[in-house]
């Protein structure tokens, strides 16, 4: 019975193992089940018989990868608040929040853990962003508010906004390939340390969420740009008009010539 129960927690971690990298790799929407089976050396059998579906899977491994995250980042954000008194903690001690216990949690876990938090936080699939809501949505809501106490200037509407583009393309950076090669690149050549790199992080996404939004500025730039597009457009097209004129072939009149029969 022992080497039963040990065969099946085998097969279990082996079938979250396979989620996990195929998942990291592909996205929920692109694996299947078939995939993740044939990794782990298993069969379908066995997701149903530990799972009961790739939806129930794909739970248990996101429980397990986040919901340590997620407290860690609520326990730090209030200790933060409770450090300041009564001064809210800033932009930059807010976006530290986010990622230090990101970082040092991927760290434990290895390189594959922050390519994983990475591609569950740009992966489009519904499955993941309505899981993401239904287990997660106080903490989102929790920093949204340290945000806004931090953003006072900026409209709710607008640090929404923001913090989905700047917090959706570091997500996409996180889960790429070549992920340490895109961290040496943020350190500028210096050495690769953590508290380098959460400088780095907190320097580039700060802007995002703090440069002025200037509408008559912007509009006029986009139109002057808007303008000369359509000029550069209507020009290639009317060289390709020229090349295809140029490469039609002359056609040569000859007369029909009829045939006599004798």
């Amino acid at each position: 019975m022992i080497g039963k129960h040990v065969n099946a927690n085998g097969t279990k971690t082996r079938l979250l193992q396979a989620a996990e990298a195929l998942f990291v790799e592909h996205g929920y929407d692109a694996m299947s089940l078939r995939q993740i089976t044939m990794q782990a050396g298993a069969n379908i059998a066995a997701v149903n018989y530990h799972f009961g579906s790739k939806e129930a899977l794909m739970r248990e491994l996101l429980s397990q990868r986040l919901d340590r995250l997620s407290r860690e980042r609520e326990q730090l954000l209030a200790a933060c608040e409770r450090a300041g008194g009564e001064q809210a903690p800033d932009l930059n001690t807010v976006l530290g929040v986010l990622f230090v216990p990101a970082l040092r949690l991927a760290r434990a876990g290895g390189p594959a853990s922050m390519r994983l938090l990475g591609r569950v936080y740009s992966d489009p699939s519904p499955f993941i962003r309505d899981f993401l809501q239904e287990h997660y949505r106080s903490v989102f809501e929790g920093f949204f508010a340290a945000f806004a106490r931090a953003l006072p200037q900026v409209p709710r509407h607008e640090l929404g906004v923001r913090l989905q583009f700047s917090l959706k393309a570091l997500s996409g950076v996180l889960a790429s390939e070549n992920l340490d090669e895109l961290i040496a690149a943020m350190c500028v050549g210096g050495p690769v340390d953590d508290k380098r790199l959460l400088s780095r992080l907190v320097a580039f996404i700060a802007p995002m969420l703090t440069a002025p939004f200037d509408q008559v500025a912007h509009d006029d730039a986009i139109r002057r740009v808007t303008g000369l597009a359509d000029s550069v457009e209507q020009e290639i097209e009317r060289g390709q008009r020229s090349l295809k004129a140029d490469a039609e072939p002359t056609i040569w009149l000859s007369w029909p010539v009829e045939t006599v029969r004798i």
